[in-house]
């Protein structure tokens, strides 16, 4: 079975916004984090909910919840079995917020230009 590879978005700052997040969370809710991406890993776009769902124009989430903390990290798939993992946030409401995929679709669109511009 194939493994996938799970890549954080950098922007060109140099900043990494997901491994931000991330790190902001404690000890706990990051290590529920980093099994859900190893579980994406493994599993790829075979995951499915309750670990992970669509939730629009190729942006997926995934779901862990610790410490009564609803995380959600957002991701996106590019051939060659890479996932690339944008942003995350605590999720406050029933629905994933508009800005938080708006964000994770313009990090889609910077990563595949610069990758455009790199092998051109």
């Amino acid at each position: 079975m194939l493994n996938f590879e799970v890549l954080f978005y950098q922007k060109e700052d140099g900043k990494i916004p997901v491994e931000e997040f991330i790190l902001s969370q404690n000890l706990k809710v990051q290590a529920k984090i980093f099994r859900y991406l190893e579980l994406l890993e493994k599993e790829g776009n075979n995951l499915r909910e309750p670990f992970s769902r669509p939730v629009g124009e190729g942006i997926f989430e995934i779901r862990p919840y610790a410490d009564g903390i609803y995380i959600r990290i957002l991701y996106f798939f590019i051939s060659g079995g890479k996932v690339i993992v944008t942003n995350g946030f605590i999720k406050k409401t029933n629905r994933t917020p508009n800005e938080q995929i708006e964000l994770a679709k313009k990090y889609r669109a910077d990563y595949l230009n610069e990758r455009k511009d790199k092998h051109e």
